[in-house]
């Protein structure tokens, strides 16, 4: 272990995550998304840090961020942060436009990544990822669940309320590229054109049988889209041609006709895969014909990926115990936590970290009110054998039956 001394820094931790967010651009957005009008003394910036703050923190409702801030006022009012009072914070979750956050977090991400390419790119590792050149996009939902407070706007079930996040995560850096935030109420594939709108021609696109929708098949199609994912089991097709024989796990590789569409064809890969200790039977559908079936199974092997996202930042960040319960206060509330991970993961790269995304945030909240360079920081905290496993753990997450051959 490198047991170097972090060296001081000017200026408390969390106030270097919040220079990786330009005052201008906060300024800019407040305005356009005329946040701005609603800041009085509760400034735009002491709402942001605040929000920050409750994530890093992992604070347990809006007495506890307050609390924490007002104790802290001396360091805050270095930087021009001026702590809010319960009623002024859940007011401003309330009544300013969570569009502000939601931008913000977009334009902040896409300068980080026009600042170090790397960061944009990704690691693209061994096997599947190193195979296929174009961008991998894996697309999901996780629903969030709400207290009864929430049933007005966000009722899911008979007693329960719930929101949901529709995100597309581009496999090789593990950074999402597109985001919805609504109500659980709607099914997936009313949200699948709308998730996929921006996926480039060449790229390829993995999603669950719960976003699948034919005609936003064709359409993908027809843009160029690669696409996988798997096929209900009610679909109606007619055989039309083999293309390879079944060998191994895979029983069946066809081009097939969809019954009830007028010249839809697509390609059928029916394979056996382990589940829970059980062999089963799933079957994937493509419109690439010049795949290997093996790779078919592999690429929608690596949708569980998304899956692990979903876990990470559940378990790591403030997605539970609302500090609001308008569908405002919690889109506020997802949008931040979306901000806090990209910052993370952002110094994570500049650091070569070598840890888990658990323990990245264990140790920046541990750190937040220190006057420690949080980049030398994460870099005497141990030392890293090759690439960071906040992306290389993911790899040997895989669905059962797919496990990678080890030679």
């Amino acid at each position: 272990m490198n047991q170097t001394t972090p060296a001081r820094a000017n200026v408390i931790v969390l106030k270097q995550l919040l220079n990786l967010i330009p005052r201008g651009e906060i300024h800019r957005l407040a305005a356009e998304t005329n946040v701005a009008g609603k800041a009085r003394s509760f400034s735009v910036t002491s709402h942001l840090a605040a929000m920050l703050f409750a994530q890093l923190a992992h604070s347990i409702g809006l007495n506890d961020v307050c609390d924490w801030l007002r104790l802290k006022s001396a360091a805050l009012s270095r930087f021009g942060v001026t702590p809010p009072s319960r009623n002024t914070l859940s007011h401003a979750n309330k009544v300013r436009s969570a569009d502000f956050i939601e931008k913000l977090f977009w334009s902040v991400l896409a300068r980080l990544q026009q600042e170090q390419p790397g960061f944009a790119t990704g690691h693209r590792g061994k096997g599947l990822l190193r195979r296929f050149k174009v961008r991998i996009h894996a697309v999901d939902s996780t629903v969030i669940e709400l207290v009864a407070n929430c049933m007005d706007w966000a009722k899911h079930r008979r007693r329960k309320a719930a929101a949901k996040m529709h995100l597309r995560l581009d496999l090789h850096s593990f950074l999402p590229s597109f985001a919805i935030v609504d109500t659980a109420g709607q099914h997936d594939n009313k949200r699948a054109r709308e998730v996929c709108a921006t996926i480039h021609a060449g790229e390829v696109v993995v999603f669950d049988k719960a976003y699948l929708d034919f005609d936003h098949l064709e359409d993908l199609d027809a843009r160029g889209v690669w696409w996988v994912t798997r096929a209900k089991d009610n679909m109606k097709y007619q055989p039309v041609k083999n293309l390879t024989e079944g060998k191994n796990s895979i029983i069946k590789d066809q081009i097939v006709l969809l019954k009830g569409r007028k010249a839809t064809t697509i390609r059928r890969v029916e394979a056996r895969v382990e589940v829970d200790g059980e062999e089963r039977t799933m079957v994937f559908i493509t419109n690439n014909l010049s795949w290997s079936p093996r790779s078919v199974c592999d690429l929608y092997r690596r949708r569980w990926d998304i899956e692990v996202f979903f876990k990470q930042v559940k378990q790591s960040l403030k997605l539970s115990n609302f500090l609001g319960h308008s569908a405002n206060a919690v889109r506020w509330q997802v949008y931040t936590a979306l901000l806090v991970y990209v910052l993370l993961r952002y110094m994570a790269y500049l650091s070569e970290w070598g840890h888990s995304f658990t323990r990245l945030f264990a140790v920046t909240r541990s750190a937040l009110w220190e006057r420690l360079k949080l980049l030398n920081l994460l870099k005497s905290h141990g030392t890293a054998s090759g690439r960071m496993r906040v992306l290389g753990a993911l790899h040997d997450a895989w669905l059962p039956g797919f496990a990678p051959t080890r030679t």
